[in-house]
């Protein structure tokens, strides 16, 4: 099952620099580990933000839940879900 995701990331002003870098470098680790499983087909940054727009491959809403609730940035984003369906007149659907 596909899911459109959109990510906003607000780290606190006042976090650690240490903290912050070992949170940025956590969160890069795990999206590539995600990304080599399949599970994170697509990734781009909103250009200008802190946010990106994602597609996650899934079985269900609790494993994409479990997925985003594993990011080590997860505490610090606003997250928004769309579940997305074959599009009829999708090109790639017709062959």
């Amino acid at each position: 099952m596909l899911f459109h995701v959109q990510m906003d990331v607000s780290l606190p002003h006042d976090l650690d620099p240490a903290r912050r870098a070992e949170l940025v470098a956590a969160e890069k680790e795990r999206a590539l580990e995600l990304q080599r499983l399949g599970v994170w087909p697509h990734l781009w940054r909103v250009v200008g933000r802190y946010s990106n727009i994602s597609v996650f491959d899934v079985p269900t809403n609790d494993e994409l839940h479990a997925v985003l609730s594993s990011l080590p940035l997860w505490e610090f984003m606003t997250v928004q879900v769309t579940p997305l369906a074959q599009h009829p007149s999708d090109l790639a659907a017709q062959k």
